[in-house]
Formats: structure tokens, C-alpha cells, sequence
């Protein structure tokens, strides 16, 4: 029988950033699913995703991407009023802006949401495995 697991990737810098962008490339976003919670300074995002960690492009499993100590958020090219509207997350990029950084969240259509923070803390945590 083959193990199962969750997985749990926490990242604080650029590298492990990449790690949790790559998990993520191609995931299933729905608007409605993506939250800021401005008084705790969290941006949570919950995605439907390829488990490429496996090497298997057909499994999908549901996560949950959380930014914390997020200062500022910034959407373009997004109908935040379109609850059904689904978007694929291609990349997530994070630029040096003077004394702060900004993680770039990319996705289809020409969509992006600009996080502003200090500090880099992203954890990208499986919720089930459908398989």
C-alpha cells in the first residue's frame, strides 16, 4: 500500500517561495476563495492543485497558500464581484521594493494580485488527498 501524506511547505525566502510556486503552477483559484483578512494581516488563497511532488499531472488535491504579515494588497484585471470566476495561478514572484517586498501572485488572464509585506512567511498546506 502506498503512503499517503499531506503535505506542509513553509517558505521565508526566495528559494522555498519558488518551491510553493511551483506546487502551485496551474492551480484552480476561484475569486471566491481568495481572502484578506486586513486586521490579521492574512492573505489566504485556496486552490485546487496538480500533486506534482508525485510526479502525477492527474491528481488534484486542495490546498490552502497563506501570506502572513501582509500589509497592503493590490488586485488588476480581476471582477472581485464575479464570485464563479476561475482563474489558473501560474507563478509566484517576489520583488525587493525599498525595505519592503512584494509577492507577486500571476495567474491567467492576465490576473495578478501584489501582496506588500516585510517579512516573507508563505505556507502552502494540503487539505485532503482525493486520491
Amino acid at each position: 500500500m502506498k503512503k499517503k501524506y499531506l503535505a506542509k511547505i513553509i517558505a521565508k525566502d526566495t528559494e522555498a517561495l519558488k518551491v510553493i510556486s511551483a506546487c502551485c503552477f496551474e492551480a484552480e483559484v476561484k475569486i471566491q476563495q481568495i481572502k484578506f483578512l486586513q486586521r490579521n494581516k492574512i492573505f489566504l488563497i485556496c486552490l485546487k492543485r496538480f500533486k506534482k511532488e508525485d510526479n502525477n499531472k492527474t491528481i488534484k488535491i486542495d490546498s490552502v497558500c497563506k501570506f502572513d504579515f501582509i500589509e497592503k494588497v493590490r488586485a488588476k484585471n480581476i471582477d472581485q464581484n464575479n464570485k464563479d470566476l476561475a482563474l489558473k495561478l501560474i507563478s509566484i514572484d517576489l520583488l525587493k521594493n525599498k525595505d519592503k517586498f512584494e509577492i507577486n501572485l500571476k495567474f491567467s488572464k492576465l490576473a495578478h494580485i501584489i501582496l506588500e509585506t516585510e517579512i516573507i512567511e508563505a505556507t502552502l498546506e494540503d487539505q485532503n488527498n482525493n486520491d
